[in-house]
């Protein structure tokens, strides 16, 4: 019986406020490992320390990848990063269905994420009422495809992996994470392009497919 819905915050809770900002990061320093390599690198580089600003954090992403730090560049990913979380917003249905779970369901939040923009998006948006627990990439010094990362979560909230659920829109970071650990897992496919199952269109799907 599923007691607790481990939820993934970007592109599953929230929008970026541009588009794909992973990827703009990627194309801006002109990086050319292939995607599945460079984003686990890439979020391991920005995502599991507390930086002091977004500058350091971009120029640890140039050393891991043996790039130029061109300041021209540099000041270019720290304006586009800026916009993404100042323009982010709730999909349409999240708060709303938050609400609803979390009459039935212990909610978990957790995110691979940089530790400027994420706490702008849960304070402004009054977020963080929703969630029992919260548990970030940059405070647990993991991300989400780290063998320890869900462990941790477990081993916090003291629940066993068949008790709980997670709910991503990333096949790599939330859905296999999940299978390698044995727990379920739903993809939250908001364009309805990916081959993967059970999967959902949006949050007003997720209870139902609950129902496994």
């Amino acid at each position: 019986m599923i007691k607790v819905i481990i939820l993934d915050l970007w592109g599953t809770l929230v929008e970026n406020g541009v588009w794909s900002p992973i990827k703009q990061v990627k194309n801006i320093l002109g990086i050319k490992s292939p995607f599945s390599e460079y984003v686990v690198r890439m979020e391991r580089a920005m995502m599991t320390e507390k930086y002091p600003t977004l500058k350091e954090a971009f120029e640890n992403i140039c050393k891991e990848f043996n790039v130029e730090c061109e300041q021209e560049k540099i000041e270019m990913l720290i304006g586009m990063w800026n916009k993404s979380w100042m323009l982010a917003r709730p999909y349409e249905e999240a708060m709303e269905e938050l609400r609803k779970l979390g009459e039935k369901y212990k909610l978990v939040l957790v995110s691979n994420t940089d530790c400027f923009s994420v706490n702008q998006v849960l304070d402004k948006f009054k977020m963080r009422e929703f969630f029992d627990n919260i548990f970030l990439s940059y405070e647990v010094h993991l991300i989400k495809t780290d063998k320890n990362f869900l462990k941790t979560v477990l081993d916090d909230i003291g629940y066993n992996v068949e008790e709980c659920v997670i709910v991503g829109d990333s096949i790599q970071s939330d859905m296999v994470a999940a299978k390698r650990l044995g727990m379920k897992a739903i993809l939250v496919d908001r364009k309805n392009t990916r081959d993967f199952h059970p999967k959902i269109k949006n949050l007003k799907e997720l209870e139902k497919a609950l129902e496994f």
